[in-house]
């Protein structure tokens, strides 16, 4: 693996099978999905990010995955769609990154993605209103995504100081709307666990 020099900040949104709320966040593999198993789509803005000398700022991303049971043994499936306004050197720049090759946050992708389907450029809208996020890719991804309310009116459940490598701080949510048609799939997690999250990735 060869470490880069890299940064991604901004958003991003996950949406899976699970039941209200995903115990991967907490469990970092001790205990399967609730459905014994994991599809998940997830959505990403990138408001400030570079590879080396590439620009990455101002660009939007999709992911999915499928994970076969535990998420420490391994063997996921996932695929990529970069914004369809990255350059050539961007795209190579986002498939290193989610391949784990390029080190840093996602450098165990390198070794817990046994099947990566290939990565595909799309137009691909990552929109907030109000509380929810809405990510849109036409044909493969539709999904809105809100967050739980919290005790107060103004705050929202949150899993802190745990340690999920994806975020420091998750925001619990729950899928308003969730189709994802790819890659041979066609799910649909309307009403399941979601999450929002900063994103903060870096080499």
């Amino acid at each position: 693996m060869t470490k880069q020099n890299w940064s991604m900040k901004g958003e991003l949104v996950l949406a899976c099978n699970c039941t209200v709320f995903c115990p991967c966040v907490l469990s970092l593999g001790d205990h399967p999905p609730t459905e014994g198993y994991c599809q998940t789509w997830a959505g990403f803005r990138v408001d400030d990010g570079h590879f080396d000398d590439v620009d990455l700022s101002g660009l939007n991303l999709g992911l999915m995955m499928e994970i076969p049971g535990y998420m420490s043994r391994g063997n996921w499936t996932a695929g990529l769609f970069v914004d369809e306004r990255a350059s050539i050197y961007a795209t190579k720049a986002f498939t290193k990154i989610f391949t784990g090759k390029a080190g840093g946050t996602t450098g165990l992708l390198s070794i817990l993605v046994g099947n990566f389907l290939g990565v595909h450029q799309e137009r691909i809208t990552y929109e907030t209103d109000g509380n929810t996020r809405h990510v849109k890719i036409p044909k493969i991804i539709d999904g809105a995504v809100t967050p739980i309310p919290g005790n107060t009116p103004d705050g929202h459940t949150v899993i802190k100081n745990s340690k999920y490598w994806i975020a420091e701080e998750i925001i619990v949510a729950r899928s308003e709307k969730s189709r994802f048609r790819a890659f041979g799939r066609n799910w649909n997690f309307q009403n399941k666990s979601a999450e929002i999250c900063k994103l903060d990735w870096h080499s």
